[in-house]
């Protein structure tokens, strides 16, 4: 599986001998960290797990979570990663052994690129309490009576029709009611993807299928290859999906003024917190998301997904053919991702897009995520509008925890914050959001000044 690890850049044979025929180190192959960060190319890359050193360039094409994710920590330490995405590291560990090479040399550090090696330990201490305490285990009434409180909505919505008819505000009542079914299913098939609800990663794949596809018409696939990648490196240009914005906007304090130098105009980006309105909310999921998940579905022949998908545009055409023909029925579809978007944009936004963009910084885990997000303020209605991602830095921590035991986690969280001086930001949901603007605003500006001056 492995392809030949035991060569280095070079072809040269690795120091110190191979790998046995169990999967262990015959003669113990050592590497320095400057050797393990020469393979960080798409051809040729080596990573590190609790010091083994791993060839992944022909594994990184079969990774079940996608070739990109895990390419992103080729050359590094991804001890941190490799645990937070897992739900059974140990299991996971049995594919590993045919990849593994060498460790890293007795005089080597664990952490690679200066990484403070008492932070990291301090996390993994916490890390290592939290599964003590059970806190990774969920609660499966509390996901059951979401999902019920979801298919109620789809009911009532039906029912509303079936029962009083199709007046324009009947049916605006229907759009809202499914509107808050599609956003409330949104944060559900996030927690099926994430492994946080099932002890079986099966069940969490299968139940994830149904949720984003049957409930959504969208893909479980895509979500995953796409969205792990965002936790794994969150804001970091080229490697977060989340901020490649396709030269419709320049983000953070550093692109605008690389866009501005280069004087790159695709559009007139100070004015980006007012266009945001128009392109930004309204169109994500109902345009480029629709269009991105076909796409991807078709080009990868990923048959089962797309069968998934039409199962939810057969069930509401058939729902709702009868009130409004086939027209109405998509402009009803129309509308109702309409409201969605709007809804995830601002709760997924809130939390990334005024914090800190760089490009890769090798930062350790715990430091990467807390510059790159923030949290929400505790309330009944926060944690139910944002499907708890009003903690999005414990989620981004820990992210096969599930949702409902966020808050107990969290004051642990800011405790070692606070010994470490990280910064452990909470903001009201109003300023959240206005923060968003704020910060389109500030980077439009830093775009104008590069382009007119520098």
């Amino acid at each position: 599986m492995g392809g030949g690890g035991q060569q280095t850049e070079s072809g040269e044979p690795a120091k110190g001998g191979g790998v046995g025929p169990d999967g262990g180190l015959g003669g113990s192959a050592v590497y320095t960290w400057e050797e393990v960060q020469r393979h960080s190319h798409r051809g040729d890359q080596w990573l590190v797990i609790d010091r083994k050193v791993y060839n992944i360039t022909q594994w990184a094409k079969r990774h079940p979570g996608g070739i990109r994710v895990i390419s992103h920590f080729a050359g590094e330490d991804a001890t941190d990663a490799f645990t937070a995405f897992h739900l059974d590291p140990n299991f996971v560990r049995k594919f590993l052994k045919p990849l593994l090479i060498g460790e890293l040399a007795p005089t080597e550090p664990s952490q690679d690129h200066g990484k403070n090696a008492a932070l990291v330990q301090d996390f993994q201490t916490l890390r290592d309490r939290v599964e003590s305490e059970g806190l990774l285990r969920a609660r499966l009434l509390f996901f059951s009576l979401y999902l019920g409180h979801i298919l109620l909505l789809e009911a009532l919505a039906l029912g509303l029709l079936w029962v009083w008819g199709t007046s324009w505000s009947l049916t605006l009542l229907c759009s809202l009611m499914l509107a808050t079914s599609q956003a409330q299913a949104g944060w559900l098939q996030h927690d099926f993807g994430h492994l946080s609800v099932f002890k079986k990663s099966s069940w969490n794949h299968k139940l994830h299928k149904f949720v984003i596809g049957h409930l959504k018409g969208a893909s479980a696939n895509w979500w995953n290859h796409r969205h792990f990648q965002h936790h794994a490196k969150p804001n970091v240009f080229s490697k977060d999906p989340d901020i490649n914005s396709l030269h419709v906007f320049v983000l953070g304090d550093k692109q605008p003024v690389e866009y501005g130098i280069k004087k790159l105009k695709y559009l007139p980006y100070h004015h980006q917190h007012q266009y945001f309105f128009l392109i930004g909310p309204p169109l994500l999921i109902p345009v480029y998301f629709h269009i991105q998940i076909l796409r991807t579905m078709f080009l990868r022949q990923d048959w089962v997904d797309l069968a998934w998908a039409m199962t939810f545009y057969l069930r509401f055409f058939c729902c709702y053919y009868p009130f409004f023909g086939f027209f109405g029925s998509v402009a009803l579809m129309s509308f109702v991702r309409f409201l969605d978007s709007h809804w995830f944009v601002w709760v997924t936004q809130m939390n990334h897009l005024p914090m800190e963009m760089d490009h890769e910084r090798h930062q350790d885990w715990l430091t990467m995520q807390l510059i790159a997000t923030c949290n929400i303020e505790q309330s009944t209605f926060n944690d139910w509008f944002s499907g708890h991602l009003n903690f999005q830095i414990e989620h981004h921590l820990f992210p096969t925890m599930p949702r409902h035991n966020y808050h107990l986690v969290a004051p642990l969280v800011r405790t070692l914050c606070e010994k470490h001086g990280v910064s452990y930001q909470v903001k009201t949901l109003q300023k959240a959001i206005i923060d968003v603007v704020r910060s389109l605003k500030k980077s439009g500006d830093l775009w104008l000044d590069a382009y007119l001056h520098k």
